[in-house]
């Protein structure tokens, strides 16, 4: 029983002569591979004078059993062997040798020629000429490789032609002997051998054998017509599993003919066949797959068939059509089928027809092959087997569009590795192949490509896989792959997680990153691949995003002029579609306001819990571009599924410039992220740019006056007041002090004090206040932290004859002095203007209810 299946069968292979390159006692490992890559380059030989093609399978190992189907099948069948070793003195040359004829008794019965490569021995036996043996110095000193392994193939080739001629002869009285498969001999002791029914089973079985002569020695239309034959005889007499053999031969050189470029899906074609080719053609150098082209000259010829008839002989019409080339498929499978022996012939012939089906791209029917290929009884495999027969269903699903499907077997092969009977479970290679099935499940390990729109493919497969891809991480021992997969998996899957899930895997996180906190580094893999970073932007959910402006107190303002007119800074309007636009983007994206280097800023964020537990962000700052910038990091304790909750993040700017808001970044779970505003679907925002200017004064303003609790004019947007109230009778004179104090780091330059007369109720006030700022100015500058004086002297004179209910008014409502400001901080920006005239310091105001205090650096 053939136990061994060879799941790169390919309906090509049946036109190859199998070589076995093997070492021979001890052979680096990498020194054997480096020669048996330059003999397996010679794959493709050319017969001078003729459109023949034969074509070498080397192999590095097989199992003797397979050989013993040599006869069924003579592409099974090892015709060359090929051993190579070592050897330093000339005392070892004789155990050498005799290991190389013990290696050859492997084979023996099915070897055509073979060769021995020794390498490391030098002197008297390595010049003796020797046509089985090759001498070398070295492995860097053996440039005849090539040349030796033509050489040997011609002798194959010899072997072969001289076979085929002599079973194609027809030798009338002579006795057909019955081919065999290894499990028919004892059933066939005993039986009447002259009887016509079992001279015609020798006649169909050995036709179809010529036919695989025929085939392997590149004479295609020779091959069809034997099996064509072979198939008639092996009907008539009901010998099933023989007549599937011939179907299944036929099938192939059909195939060879119809697909000349293979069906294997490597690299490079094969050579046309059949009468598609001229002499000259055939007389081409022509290399194959990567590999050399070699010339043997064919000098064999018999009165039988041979390449000058074969053309003639089989014609187009003993090709099968590729639509009955299935169909024989299918019948010669039915016919292994019979046999639980032929398990493996089976197998092999379901792969052979998936791979011609691929290339017809008839999916469904290919589907139909594989699933028979699934359920196909063999002998009890090893683990290595299981995993090598469920790769290459996985390989085969995914040739024919089944990614699914492939996923699901390459799954399969991935658990394999790590099965309990194993005494040592490969998680590196169960890892590797669960990576490779991610495409089959539409999964990535790319976050960006699951915030992109709706969820594609089904997540609870892929939560099972993220979990096991986490399973093989923590048994290879590298705890920043479990961190990186449990992350993806929280931050991709959420939405499908169970309320006992979120915590179950939030758990687990935890218990990781204790040993192993996440990054935002990319992890690179062995093998090259790229995991990239998973940042947390659904814990906690951002829903909207707004720069707030300072507080009023620290806000900065242009001086408007002491004559109270203002400059225009409007710039003139032109009307252009295409600027209209840019504008329109422009202004989404900036601020009307200001911040100040190395004032607080505040960023106000939105955002809720999503999980059914407490939520703790720790670490929570901003993420800004343009000038450089101190975020001042929080920590927050969401509620469970605590809907819009209100945080501020803030920070200090500490150069000038324009300064981008790009998102903010945390800390949960142990998991560091970076949250970018771009990558957050659907927030909202007021503009995520604004202007950064120059770190200004600060005042504070205190007065001897108590606080008035009336108001007498309303603040403007752009002023900072308060209200001081008095109350004198006519001629008394009271002195202001008005304390001044630089709270800033800036220091104070210049003082401009002024006032203004409102008219109330028609009422007419004298002239009360004088100052004299001489005192006060020579104390500007003024540096942070010290203080000045200004006094002002209120000296009441009033006409009472204006009106005649004025006592009655005066007596309601007094006398109020309201300034700029009192007992608090504010800032000016102060432009130069042309209008704006130097005050005289001995100039006494008008009388009016405000007086307004102004600084200017």
């Amino acid at each position: 029983k053939m136990s061994v299946p060879d799941y790169m069968q390919c309906a090509e292979d049946h036109q190859t002569l199998l070589v076995v390159v093997q070492p021979i006692g001890i052979v680096p490992e990498e020194s054997f591979f480096r020669i048996y890559k330059r003999i397996s380059a010679v794959s493709q030989v050319n017969v001078r004078d003729s459109q023949r093609v034969l074509y070498i399978r080397y192999r590095h190992h097989y199992p003797p059993e397979n050989n013993e189907w040599g006869d069924f099948q003579t592409h099974r069948k090892v015709v060359g062997l090929i051993t190579i070793t070592e050897c330093s003195s000339a005392k070892e040359w004789p155990q050498t040798f005799e290991k190389f004829h013990l290696q050859k008794e492997m084979y023996g019965s099915t070897l055509y020629d073979s060769r021995l490569f020794v390498f490391g021995l030098q002197g008297e036996i390595a010049e003796q000429p020797r046509t089985d043996v090759a001498f070398y110095p070295s492995y860097d000193e053996c440039e005849t490789v090539e040349k030796r392994i033509e050489d040997f193939i011609e002798s194959l080739f010899i072997v072969l032609e001289s076979k085929r001629l002599d079973r194609a002869t027809d030798k009338s009285g002579d006795k057909i002997p019955l081919l065999c498969v290894p499990f028919e001999k004892k059933d066939f002791v005993g039986l009447d051998t002259d009887s016509r029914h079992y001279k015609k089973r020798c006649q169909g079985r050995m036709r179809k054998h010529v036919g695989d002569l025929c085939l392997q020695a590149g004479m295609l239309q020779d091959s069809l017509v034997h099996y064509h034959m072979a198939v008639e005889l092996l009907r008539s007499v009901n010998d099933f599993l023989w007549l599937g053999a011939a179907l299944e031969g036929l099938c192939s050189a059909s195939v060879i003919y119809h697909y000349p470029g293979g069906t294997g899906g490597k690299v490079g074609s094969r050579r046309a066949q059949g009468g598609s080719l001229s002499a000259e053609a055939g007389n081409r150098h022509r290399p194959g797959k990567g590999g050399t082209s070699v010339f043997i000259l064919c000098a064999l010829t018999s009165n039988g068939i041979n390449a000058d008839t074969s053309a003639e002989i089989g014609r187009a019409k003993n090709c099968l059509s590729p639509e009955d080339i299935i169909e024989k498929y299918k019948e010669a499978i039915s016919y292994y089928g019979k046999y639980k022996n032929a398990g493996v012939i089976e197998l092999e012939a379901c792969v052979k027809a998936v791979r011609v089906l691929a290339i017809q791209k008839r999916s469904m029917e290919a589907s139909e092959f594989l699933q028979n290929a699934v359920y196909i009884n063999l002998r009890q495999l090893s683990e290595e087997e299981k995993i090598q027969r469920y790769s290459i269903l996985s390989e085969l699903y995914e040739r024919i569009g089944f990614h699914r499907k492939s996923a699901f077997f390459k799954r399969i092969a991935a658990m394999q590795c790590a099965a309990p009977s194993i005494p040592e479970p490969g998680w590196r290679a169960c890892y590797k192949l669960l990576l490779e099935t991610l495409p089959g499940y539409s999964l990535s390990l790319d976050p960006q490509d699951f915030s992109k729109g709706t969820h594609r493919g089904w997540a609870a497969v892929q939560m099972r896989l993220l979990h096991e891809l986490v399973y093989a991480s923590r048994r290879m021992g590298n705890p920043a792959l479990c961190v990186r997969h449990l992350s993806f998996l929280l931050q991709t899957m959420l939405d499908f997680l169970s309320d006992q899930e979120k915590k179950d895997v939030t758990q687990s996180l935890e218990s990781y990153t204790a040993k192993c906190p996440g990054t935002m580094e990319v992890i690179t893999l062995p093998d090259g691949l790229k995991l990239p970073p998973v940042p947390f932007t659904k814990l906690p959910i951002v829903k909207s995003v707004k720069l707030l402006n300072l507080p009023t107190s620290l806000r900065p303002h242009k001086m408007k002029s002491l004559l109270g007119q203002n400059v225009s800074t409007k710039s003139p309007f032109i009307y252009s579609p295409i600027i209209a636009h840019s504008r329109g983007e422009e202004r989404n994206k900036k601020i009307d306001f200001q911040w100040v280097q190395g004032d607080v800023c505040e960023v106000q964020l939105m955002v809720y819990n999503p999980m059914p537990f407490e939520l703790r962000v720790e670490n929570m700052g901003l993420l800004t571009t343009g000038v450089e910038f101190e975020s001042l990091p929080a920590a927050l304790s969401l509620p469970a599924e605590s809907g819009l909750y209100p945080v501020t993040l803030v920070g200090v700017p500490q150069t000038t410039g324009q300064i981008t808001v790009n998102g903010y970044h945390t800390s949960v779970f142990g998991v560091f992220s970076d949250c970018l505003l771009d990558n957050l679907p659907g927030v909202k925002t007021n503009g995520c740019t604004v202007e950064v200017i120059p770190a200004l004064p600060r005042l504070q303003i205190s007065t001897s006056l108590p606080r008035s609790a009336h108001t007498l004019q309303p603040s403007s947007g752009d002023e900072i007041s308060t209200n001081v109230s008095v109350q004198l009778y006519n001629g008394e004179t009271q002195q202001l002090i008005i304390k001044l104090e630089n709270i800033g780091t800036e220091p104070l330059e210049k003082l401009e004090v002024t006032a203004k007369t409102v008219n109330t109720k028609e009422k007419l006030y004298g002239d009360f206040l004088t100052w004299n700022l001489e005192d006060t100015l020579s104390q500007f500058p003024l540096k942070p932290g010290k203080i000045a004086k200004l006094t002002v002297n209120i000296k009441v004179k009033l006409d009472f004859s204006c009106q005649e209910n004025l006592l009655q008014d005066l007596s309601d409502d007094g006398i109020s002095v309201s300034g700029l400001p009192l007992s608090s901080p504010f800032r000016q920006v102060v432009k130069p203007r042309v209008e704006t005239k130097p005050l005289n310091p001995q100039e006494s105001s008008k009388v009016g209810d405000f007086s307004h205090v102004k600084v200017r650096e």
